[in-house]
């Protein structure tokens, strides 16, 4: 964690520094570029490195090639496990980063001219300052994927929590023990969670002035000399956290098509498309409801039940794997004890309890957003609508959820795409008869036929880079309608 910490805060800053306040040519692309490393699972970037940089590796052969004597690059440690992990990771980094950055106000910058600051004093002592809680946010998302990060570890042989979770429950069917461990799990994320509370403390990161001095600063214009340095510090997390794993991917798919691509593959990809967009529906259903019902009724436990319901996005999906099997094996037994009823088929042999763990695990990504925007409407339309003698139901479907549909459509495709990478509690929840794009290149990778991962992999990308830009386009098309 705090390997990757440190080396993502370092790529992502940068990077949202460069493209926040300077103009160099393919900016725009590049700043695009960027993100695209989170359609990529680490688990995925950790297969390709391997095929990179291994024995008789693509990258060692190139190298080889034009005169160096290196016969691999040992990634299978701690510190290759930390650098895949931060050049997948970066991006949550540089997107809160970058949002903030391109935020601050012209009069900041102004100010610190007037007093002499260097572009560097204004860096560390302003800028840097003035963006920590959304360098901070970002860090914490990277430490909540570290935690949950199952097949990069397993693949590389890093002993995580997340991966003695699972061997204590797989191999050595201790569940009780694997209950300890996601116990200890828990306290750490408390304890991260509390550090970023207490950073920010009751610190005021508000900006005050008149309009014309809140608006952005305006960007440098590089000269030729220059640009080459900024292409660097944007090219690197480009290069090594997408292009290469890219890459090789590509390289090993025209290797393996031919015996990967069959009608079993697109029953697999039919499979996860339809959980994730089950789920994904699910979710959109449980954050209305848990919004909407809590408005109407005012109970107080309802806001309780609220913060209860939404704590599933940093807990770690091995932790809430265990919890629900625990929780399941309870269940069952009270069923059968009481009423003897045998219901264990519905768990064990159906995709109800996996569905059930995605909602739980990602239902914060639909119901924060959705909140934020439910509150921008307002209650004054809704209540005009009460007034017109217009019911509570119909005035939700007829005129809050239209206004909403930008913010549904695209928190749940952010869902979607969680649904679709998520590795550890599919593999812990999953029935045999199910299985996922994610879980089809993890068993290969596992059986060492690395390269037959590749196709699977590739779908699972294109698809994720798809419906992110399906999202950034409807973000732009809300901005230019506002």
């Amino acid at each position: 964690m705090i390997g990757t910490g440190i080396l993502t805060t370092l790529l992502g800053t940068t990077s949202a520094w460069v493209i926040s306040n300077y103009n160099f040519p393919l900016r725009s692309v590049l700043k695009w570029l960027l993100l695209l490393p989170l359609a990529i699972p680490s688990y995925i970037v950790a297969y390709a490195y391997v095929g990179l940089l291994g024995n008789g590796g693509t990258l060692i052969w190139c190298l080889q090639t034009i005169g160096f004597s290196v016969q691999k690059i040992e990634l299978m440690n701690i510190y290759g496990l930390i650098w895949v992990l931060s050049f997948s990771l970066f991006p949550y980094v540089y997107a809160s980063s970058l949002a903030m950055f391109s935020s601050i106000p012209r009069s900041i910058r102004e100010s610190s001219d007037i007093l002499g600051a260097s572009n560097w004093r204004y860096l560390r002592s302003v800028a840097f300052p003035l963006a920590s809680p959304a360098i901070i946010s970002g860090l914490f998302l990277v430490f909540m994927e570290v935690l949950n990060d199952y097949g990069a570890a397993k693949y590389y042989g890093i002993n995580t929590f997340t991966t003695g979770i699972f061997r204590t429950w797989t191999m050595l069917e201790d569940l009780q023990s694997a209950v300890y461990l996601s116990a200890l799990l828990i306290v750490m994320v408390v304890l991260i969670n509390a550090l970023v509370k207490w950073q920010r403390g009751s610190k005021s990161y508000a900006v005050k002035g008149s309009t014309d001095q809140l608006k952005s600063t305006d960007r440098i214009d590089l000269k030729s000399n220059k640009r080459l340095l900024v292409w660097i510090i944007v090219g690197i997390p480009i290069l090594f956290g997408l292009l290469l794993p890219l890459g090789q991917l590509f390289y090993w798919a025209t290797l393996t098509y031919k015996k990967t691509f069959n009608i079993e593959l697109l029953q697999i990809a039919g499979q996860s498309f339809t959980i994730a967009l089950v789920t994904t529906g699910l979710i959109l259903l449980t954050s209305l409801a848990l919004i909407y019902f809590s408005r109407w009724n005012h109970l107080k436990s309802l806001h309780f039940f609220k913060k209860v319901a939404t704590i599933g996005y940093v807990i770690p999906g091995a932790i809430i794997g265990i919890g629900v099997i625990r929780s399941s094996q309870s269940f069952i037994t009270f069923f059968d004890d009481v009423f003897s009823l045998e219901i264990g088929f519905i768990f064990y042999s159906s995709s109800v309890v996996l569905i059930y763990a995605y909602v739980f695990r990602f239902l914060a990504v639909v119901f924060h957003p959705l909140e934020a925007n439910s509150l921008k409407v307002g209650k004054n339309i809704s209540e005009a609508s009460y007034l017109l003698n217009t019911g509570k139901i119909k005035t939700l479907f007829n005129i809050e959820l239209p206004l909403l549909r930008t913010a549904l459509l695209t928190s749940g495709i952010l869902v979607f795409i969680d649904v679709l990478k998520e590795l550890p509690l599919t593999l812990i929840l999953k029935p045999y008869n199910v299985q996922t794009l994610a879980v089809k290149a993890y068993e290969y990778a596992s059986d060492e036929r690395v390269a037959e991962a590749a196709l699977p992999a590739l779908m699972l990308i294109f698809t994720i880079t798809i419906s992110m830009a399906f999202v950034s386009y409807l973000q732009k098309r809300d901005k230019l309608n506002r």
